[in-house]
């Protein structure tokens, strides 16, 4: 039930479906990186190919993989971990609100991207990109320190099992049963 190296440079496989979202971190990471360094690109540079082509890889992660990593979340892992440890309602309350939240920062910016990689816009507001960036940095270390290292030790391999099942399925990745 292997997958071939990630983008992004990240091997993980859909066995160990955790470590998958660990790396999907490091992507999403990654990509804020990118972000901050369009947003300094631009004012001197305006959409030349660089920035065409970095707003062009940040609207792809976001638009898909991105999107996957919280279905993965809200609909394989959190209900779950939920239903094995009662007390983590709350902290799965919080990250799918934050969830919500984030997804409502990116509809602000997709658009202002959307103009970059068509070579239509050459501005990226700091304020947006830092919030943005902000957000998703404090979300990815609570998942990172409370939520997975709660997983690894309340769900059985079975039930990570079907997690990474269903999170190939979500990508129409084939796996063996």
């Amino acid at each position: 039930m292997t997958n071939p190296m990630l983008p992004g440079g990240d091997a993980a496989t859909f066995d160990d479906p955790l470590a998958m979202l660990s790396a999907c971190h490091l992507r999403i990471r990654k990509q804020l990186a990118t972000l901050a360094r369009l947003e300094h690109h631009l004012p001197e540079h305006g959409h030349d190919d660089d920035a065409r082509a970095a707003a062009r890889a940040i609207l792809r992660y976001f638009d898909t993989a991105a999107v996957h990593h919280h279905e993965d979340e809200e609909a394989s892992l959190l209900p779950r971990l939920v239903a094995r440890v009662t007390e983590a309602r709350a902290l799965a309350d919080r990250l799918m609100q934050e969830h919500g939240e984030l997804a409502e920062r990116w509809r602000r910016l997709r658009p202002l991207l959307s103009g970059i990689a068509a070579g239509q816009r050459a501005v990226l507001p700091p304020k947006l990109v830092h919030e943005i960036a902000a957000a998703y940095h404090a979300h990815i270390e609570l998942e990172e320190s409370e939520l997975i290292p709660l997983a690894r030790e309340a769900l059985p391999a079975d039930e990570v099992a079907t997690i990474g099942r269903e999170m190939a399925e979500r990508r129409g990745v084939a796996v063996a049963a």
